[in-house]
C-alpha cells in the first residue's frame, strides 16, 4: 500500500493540531482553576534565549495549514500570524488552521506531490519538492514548536501528559 502526500501531511499534521488544541484548553481550564493570567502563559518561555509561547503556537499554525498554503503558492517563508496576541487568540488560531487543513481534500494535496516550493528568508531561497519541504522541514518544525508549546505548559504546572500531546490515533477501523 502506498502512502500518499495527503496521509503524510495533513492526516498527520491534524491529529498534532488537535492534540494542541486540546492541551491548550487545558491550559486554559488550569489558568482559571488556579487564577492565573493566561497572558502569563502567552509570554512564557523555556530558556530565556528561546521565542515565548505565542510564538510556538503561531509556529504550529504556520508549519501545518502555512506549509500546504506555501506548497501551493511555491514559496514558504518565516512568519505566521504576528497579530495573535492572547491565549483566546492562539485558540482562534489553532482552530483555524485546524478548519483548514479539514477543508483540504486528499486529491488537491497529491496533486502538489514533485511541486517545486522553496524555503525563502531575505536573499537566501532553499529549493525543496512538496513531498520533501513537507516531509524534512514542515513537519519536524511542527513538532518542535507544538513540543515546546507543550513543554511550557508543564513547566507551569498544567496537568497534561503524552496522550495529550498525540491528539487522536489514527487506529484501525474494525
Amino acid at each position: 500500500m502506498a502512502i500518499s502526500l495527503y496521509d503524510v501531511s495533513v492526516a498527520s499534521f491534524l491529529q498534532t493540531l488537535s492534540g494542541v488544541a486540546g492541551f491548550l484548553e487545558r491550559g486554559l481550564a488550569h489558568c482559571q482553576d488556579n487564577n492565573i493570567d493566561p497572558q502569563e502563559i502567552v509570554e512564557a518561555r523555556m530558556c530565556p534565549d528561546m521565542f515565548d509561547f505565542r510564538f510556538q503556537i503561531i509556529s504550529v499554525a504556520h508549519h501545518s495549514l502555512g506549509a500546504i498554503e506555501g506548497v501551493k503558492a511555491g514559496v514558504f517563508s518565516p512568519g505566521g500570524d504576528q497579530s495573535v496576541k492572547d491565549y483566546a487568540g492562539l485558540q482562534k488560531l489553532i482552530a483555524d488552521a485546524i478548519a483548514g487543513l479539514k477543508a483540504l481534500t486528499p486529491e488537491e494535496v497529491n496533486a502538489l506531490e514533485g511541486k517545486d516550493v522553496a524555503f525563502a528568508f531575505g536573499e537566501r531561497k532553499i529549493p525543496f519538492t512538496a513531498e520533501n519541504f513537507l516531509m524534512s522541514f514542515s513537519t519536524p518544525n511542527l513538532h518542535f514548536h507544538a513540543t515546546t508549546a507543550y513543554d511550557i505548559l508543564r513547566a507551569r504546572g498544567v496537568p497534561i501528559g503524552k496522550r495529550d500531546y498525540m491528539g487522536p490515533l489514527r487506529m484501525k477501523a474494525a
